[in-house]
């Protein structure tokens, strides 16, 4: 699975991050679009929303610490992959992460940087081992270049992208592609 998302974000490097029910519509019809981060939910249209995600031929990533009604207990990680068909999920907990590679989803650890402590764990906590980690905001080339230098994981910058300069600086410091919820981003 892994290699399919490479491929994917290879064809375009813009993931689709929604955040409600017109996004999934707007996000399902543009063909260019071939990754999607569902940010919202709950548990009882998580698996709706996948699925129409997933029939548009797209990779599906839930954060499942926005999924209503899901706790930050590895058992949500377990219904996720019993109850959807997602390809894998987004969080901030390092153990979802590792009970999701368990389960071989794909797994997004997502870092707020809002200070050197923020970019410190990022190094501390890499034993973790997931498939990609996402930086917010995305709006930092040093520092995501300083991070894709330092560590191996691939890089997805989010958060504040956009315009094409963002998209642009972002990738050219070392994230393999960015995730927006700016409509206007996904149709570049």
């Amino acid at each position: 699975m892994e290699q399919k998302f490479y491929d994917m974000i290879e064809s375009n490097p813009v993931i689709a991050a929604v955040k409600d029910t017109s996004g999934v519509e707007k996000c399902c019809q543009l063909e260019d679009i071939k990754v999607v981060f569902i940010l919202f939910g709950d548990i009882c249209s998580i698996a709706d929303i996948v699925k129409k995600i997933k029939d548009a031929g797209k990779i599906a990533i839930v954060h499942i610490d926005l999924v209503a009604g899901l706790s930050s207990k590895e058992i949500s990680v377990s219904f996720i992959k019993t109850h959807t068909q997602a390809d894998g999920i987004i969080t901030t907990k390092p153990g979802l992460i590792k009970k999701a590679r368990e389960l071989s989803l794909l797994t997004v650890l997502r870092y707020f940087l809002i200070d050197s402590m923020a970019l410190e764990n990022i190094y501390q906590q890499h034993s973790i081992h997931p498939d990609f980690i996402e930086v917010l905001p995305g709006l930092m080339p040093q520092i995501i270049n300083k991070i894709t230098r330092t560590i191996k994981t691939p890089v997805v910058a989010g958060g504040l992208i956009a315009d094409k300069e963002s998209v642009v600086a972002a990738l050219k410091a070392g994230a393999i592609s960015v995730s927006t919820t700016n409509q206007d981003v996904w149709l570049m």
